[in-house]
């Protein structure tokens, strides 16, 4: 008989059949970026931003009970492996979750959603304040859920109110439960988690770029813009990475209780949702450029490029502003900066436009690894 335990231990660690899981959820985001392919309108980039969101908290929601739960016990990794089957065809109908196949996106939503609070109330039966807290948060989800599946239902434009009913619940579900105690979080873990998710979906943007390239002729416009949007990326990496994340790793290893578990929800749980938002945009415009490298980025083109580095780069001044309660205003103002000049400067190539957001990104890097503006040194 396996009498091991299921709440995790001390040393928790990141996972293979996590990893897995992750895969695809970030294959949403490939499918969020084909979902502005056709289109760049305000209906289109509202119904990404309400679909996104949906497949954003159901990674987030398993997130933090597999950082609660032994993801070595056979029974949570057949749990995850349960959801990462189900959650494949929550992305798959992703793209018509608006045209007709809601219900067939919200079903399975809602059962990846209801498998993690199953998991999550699991593995808190163990431990009566860490019960409370999943209890407090599973009430008011399954409310957002109930919405969701009512919303797939409806369809038209009862689908999008009721789906953004789903969020506001969603939202008041993480205020409740991050003010309560007993969350057992494993705060290593739980920035890993973070970070590997940011990776690959910094990955996918190669992806989409690199699917642009193939099977078409290649000129000097083509390949400037293939090697100025995989600098760019890396720009990103770097702005994510090297100095941001390790700081505000230190600052939820450093916090405890109820500050900790706020913490955790407010810099990762919320504000890497945008973040990952600007990756999406990010990902719009870097497709549109390959596309047509010879051609001028149109207005839409370089919104999304805008909108995506000052999502992403000013996103973790956000978060670091909410762990640490320091202004990075060096690179808020340098990535305001740049966003502005991507939009304003019209007419030129792609490679031109591609060009001043890297500039803006290795400035940003440059000055904040000269000035040493952050206090904590990762050492590994």
């Amino acid at each position: 008989m396996n009498t091991q335990s299921i709440s995790s231990p001390e040393d928790q660690k990141v996972t293979f059949v996590e990893l897995f899981f992750d895969l695809v959820f970030v294959f949403s985001v490939t499918q969020v970026v084909g979902l502005l392919h056709d289109s760049l309108d305000w209906i289109a980039v509202s119904q990404a931003i309400l679909v996104f969101w949906l497949v954003w908290w159901a990674w987030t929601q398993f997130t933090w009970a597999l950082n609660a739960a032994d993801t070595t016990h056979y029974l949570v990794e057949l749990g995850a492996l349960v959801a990462t089957g189900v959650a494949f065809f929550m992305a798959v109908a992703l793209p018509d979750a608006f045209h007709g196949r809601g219900l067939w996106f919200a079903i399975p939503y809602v059962l990846v959603r209801l498998i993690g609070l199953i998991l999550y109330a699991w593995v808190a039966s163990e431990n009566p304040s860490q019960r409370a807290a999943v209890q407090r948060f599973a009430v008011v989800s399954i409310g957002g859920l109930v919405a969701v599946l009512i919303g797939g239902i409806a369809g038209g434009a009862m689908q999008v109110w009721f789906w953004a009913f789903a969020i506001l619940l969603d939202v008041i579900a993480a205020a409740i439960g991050g003010q309560a105690e007993g969350w057992n979080l494993h705060p290593e873990h739980f920035g890993e988690r973070h970070g590997l998710f940011v990776i690959i979906a910094l990955g996918e943007t190669l992806i989409v770029a690199a699917g642009g390239v193939t099977g078409v002729p290649w000129t000097g416009e083509l390949i400037t813009a293939a090697v100025l949007a995989v600098a760019l990326t890396g720009g990103l990496w770097w702005s994510y990475f090297t100095q941001a994340k390790p700081e505000l790793d230190h600052a939820l290893e450093s916090s405890r209780g109820v500050a900790q578990s706020m913490l955790a929800r407010d810099a990762f749980s919320l504000v890497h949702f945008p973040m990952l938002c600007g990756v999406i945009a990010y990902a719009v415009a870097v497709e549109e450029a390959i596309a047509h490298p010879a051609e001028p980025l149109p207005l839409e083109g370089r919104v999304m490029l805008a909108v995506g580095l000052a999502l992403f780069v000013g996103g973790m001044a956000a978060a670091m502003w909410r762990a640490t309660r320091r202004l990075l205003l060096p690179r808020l103002v340098l990535t305001v900066g740049t966003a502005i000049m991507i939009v304003v400067v019209a007419g030129v190539a792609p490679l031109f436009t591609l060009a001043i957001a890297l500039a803006g990104i290795v400035v940003i890097a440059a000055l904040e690894q000269r000035v040493g503006i952050y206090t904590y040194k990762h050492t590994s």
